[in-house]
């Protein structure tokens, strides 16, 4: 049997790396025969653009850059064209790009080999996104494996993952001996010393301090005792913090005056190695620092050498150690990590008992043992697999057409004072100055890029857009709409739209804050601005503020008082509806004029907020009758603003609004996130092609010179203007397409081959 391994893979300093190699090589022992390349190869995800950044064995034939789409595509065909019998696939969240690793989704939609899962981290309370991916890894795989009793436990309650499809195989650990000499004993640090243990890559969350500070009184008992700490410093923390915990662990130690019971040995040790020093060791000590831990590769190790362990109560743990095969204290606390250590230092007796039942349960855990479980599933797999019952799917959304994301133009436009509103082609025209629904817009862009992929561009305009919201706030809450460029204000008091969309990008910063700081100032300027939500007379003003609003509730659903005024915003739009639909116009005006897709998207936003069977009614109704009317060419063909729609009258056909396909891309987007129709993903991906030429003149309205989007679309062409709405329009929409294409996995029902951009 030939494995295709997707996975992270040493040289690279990763825990997951370590573990498939280790499993690479446990299979292939079940093989006695043959070489390690004849039993498979390794996909390896690479977390630098640089693809020679490791020296990577033989054993990698293809290589992943982390954030690059169209690797994970092309993988997919390597394993499709190659003649593996199965592929397994390691998981954790960080090592995949996109939100929460995302990007792994298309590779394994596209995947015609058999796929077993194992999965690394199963969250107790996943995010939105990070719940559709474990699911749609689970729907895409023969068999999820998962180490731990607990892991079964969250996927069958919180993910509705079949029981049936999952198998818990322990983690795995090497199958060696203690040493009959062990040359770790040489060492000063060891030598003559009662030795506790730590190892494994350093990083705050392991809360080795608590270990530091129950060294005092186990010093004061065992004035032998030695605390050495095995391990680099997370590749992760030392690039955004360097040795900043290792320090301060050593501070640590000095200000409680045991510096000569700590030692760090700095760097990343073999298993022959490793065994050694936990052979060595006395005591074993895990002192993470809360119970979210559902599988712990050093736990597993320290086990399978027959150390004996003292354990903060995390998942794996409360496992691992039940029957007398170790011992726990609570979480942070260095009083009861003390006292357990001394009690065993105290007792030879009651540690070798805990060593030896540690040892013992450890002899079932060894690689050998645990490859050939793997090789079973992998077998059964390879045996029923027939990818002629898995459900080809025809493209809804392409991303192979989408250009790749871009920021320049929006930095071209933005200065330190906010994006300018206009500009001439692909210049900023300064002349026209700033207005506040740009800003809002951009602010809710930057949200959304940054959420994508944490790009320091995107995070770096934030502060930007926010602060010239602030700067347009009046005294009693209401906002300005106009700056001129050298910063005069130009109105006393903005449009309803312009208020509207503010409060629509501030209900969105406080849902999906970067940090508490945004959070709490978005929150101090949205507060401030509420009692003008009452004064609101116009319908797209109320509409784009009960966006806004049902944004605001989906962070903070028991705010009454919000809910109810988000009730009576939504009341005017069904009124509206109800007093001028009729059997052939259902809509809410005697006219369509402009952003009109942004009515039936505020019902949508708010009956999920309320319940509201009216408004989901009348959000469905008018949503109808604005497809039939603006997509029954098999394009999207907006109302015109070169004069509006008026009932009985002619479908004005120019000039289009690059804001009227951002509203119908979101509009659907919302829908299919209530309703999860795959109807609803195509006539999004359908308008969102209005900007790259799928529209009443076949021509394309996104630059990808400029990396901006034309002003509009004419009788006789294009704009060729390319200012901050059209710009932040398309890259909202863009934006909103990756997303759904993100989300469409979360159901089999959408039928989609998807190609990745």
């Amino acid at each position: 049997m030939k494995i295709a391994y997707i996975s992270t893979y040493p040289p690279r300093e990763c825990g997951i790396a370590t573990f498939n190699q280790n499993l690479m090589r446990a299979i292939n022992a079940n093989f006695p025969n043959r070489s390690l390349h004849d039993g498979g190869y390794v996909v390896a995800l690479n977390d630098s653009e640089n693809l020679q950044e490791y020296e990577y064995p033989e054993d990698v034939k293809y290589v992943i850059r982390q954030n690059h789409q169209k690797d994970y595509i092309r993988a997919a065909n390597y394993i499709n064209t190659s003649t593996v019998d199965a592929c397994i696939l390691e998981h954790e969240f960080g090592i995949y790009g996109g939100e929460s690793g995302i990007y792994i989704l298309p590779l394994i939609n596209r995947l015609e080999k058999p796929l077993i899962s194992i999965l690394h981290t199963i969250l107790k309370e996943p995010s939105y996104v990070q719940r559709i991916i474990i699911r749609e890894i689970a729907e895409q795989s023969s068999k999820i494996v998962v180490m731990s009793k607990r892991a079964v436990e969250f996927l069958t309650t919180i993910y509705d993952i079949p029981a049936e499809k999952i198998q818990i195989i322990e983690h795995g650990v090497p199958d060696l001996e203690a040493p009959e000499v062990n040359p770790v004993n040489t060492l000063s640090t060891f030598k003559n010393r009662k030795v506790m243990l730590t190892f494994g890559l350093l990083s705050r969350n392991k809360g080795l301090e608590t270990v530091v500070r129950a060294l005092p009184k186990i010093v004061a008992k065992h004035p032998d005792v030695m605390y050495v700490v095995l391990g680099n410093t997370h590749p992760g923390v030392i690039k955004n913090s360097g040795e900043e915990y290792r320090d301060h662990l050593k501070s640590l130690a000095a200000e409680l005056k045991v510096s000569q019971h700590l030692s760090f040995i700095n760097k990343f040790v073999t298993e022959d190695e490793l065994i050694n020093y936990l052979t060595a060791a006395e005591v074993y000590v895990t002192p993470y620092l809360n119970e979210a831990q559902i599988t712990s590769g050093t736990l597993s190790y320290a086990v399978g050498a027959g150390a004996a362990v003292v354990s903060t109560p995390y998942w794996h743990a409360t496992e691992l150690l039940d029957n007398n095969r170790g011992r726990l204290f609570d979480f942070k606390n260095a009083e009861a990590l003390a006292d357990t250590v001394n009690e065993l230092l105290d007792n030879d007796e009651l540690l070798n008992e805990l060593k030896q039942n540690a040892y013992e349960y450890g002899l079932h855990l060894r690689w050998p043992v645990i490859g050939a479980e793997y090789i079973k599933i992998a077998q059964i797999a390879a045996a029923t697999h027939d990818f002629s019952d898995k459900i080809l799917k025809n493209s809804i959304v392409d991303p192979e057409i989408l250009p790749n994301f871009s920021l320049t133009h929006v930095l071209r436009l933005t200065d330190d004072t906010g994006i300018v509103q206009h500009a001439k082609y692909g210049i900023p025209n300064l002349k026209e100055g700033y207005c506040l629904d740009d800003n809002a817009r951009a602010l809710i862009m930057a949200l959304m890029a940054y959420q994508r992929n944490k790009s320091n561009e995107a995070f770096e305009l934030l502060p930007v857009y926010l602060s010239y919201i602030h700067y347009m706030q009046t005294d009693d809450g209401n906002f300005r709409n106009f700056l001129s460029f050298n910063r005069q204000y130009l109105d006393e008091v903005g449009s309803e739209d312009s208020f509207g969309r503010t409060i629509w990008s501030l209900g969105y910063l406080i849902g999906c804050a970067a940090s508490n700081s945004y959070r709490e100032f978005a929150m101090e300027i949205f507060q401030k601005s509420i009692p003008h939500f009452k004064a609101l007379k116009h319908l797209r003003g109320m509409a784009n503020t009960a966006i806004g609003l049902s944004l605001y509730l989906q962070e903070y659903p028991t705010d009454e008082g919000l809910v109810n005024e988000l009730v009576r915003l939504t009341q005017p739009l069904i009124d509206a509806y109800e007093n001028n639909h009729s059997d052939d116009w259902h809509w809410f005006e005697e006219k369509m004029t402009y952003d009109n897709a942004i009515l039936p998207l505020a019902l949508l936003h708010s009956c999920e907020i309320t319940g509201d069977e009216n408004a989901k009614r009348i959000a469905l109704e008018s949503m109808a009758f604005l497809d039939k009317l603006t997509l029954s060419n098999g394009y999207l063909s907006p109302v015109g603003n070169d004069g509006w729609y008026y009932r009985g009258g002619t479908f004005p056909t120019f000039d289009q609004q690059a804001i009227e396909t951002m509203a119908m891309v979101l509009m659907h987007f919302q829908a299919y996130q209530i309703f999860r129709k795959p109807r609803y993903i195509e006539k999004m991906f359908l308008s969102y092609k209005w900007f790259l030429g799928e529209n009443t003149l076949r021509a394309p309205l996104y630059d990808h010179e400029t990396k901006g989007c034309c002003d509009g679309l004419l009788p006789t062409g294009i704009n060729r203007n390319q200012g901050a709405e059209s710009t932040l329009a398309y890259l909202i929409s863009h934006l909103t397409v990756l997303k759904a294409f993100e989300l469409e996995y979360e159901y089999n029902k959408v039928a989609t081959q998807v190609k990745v951009c």
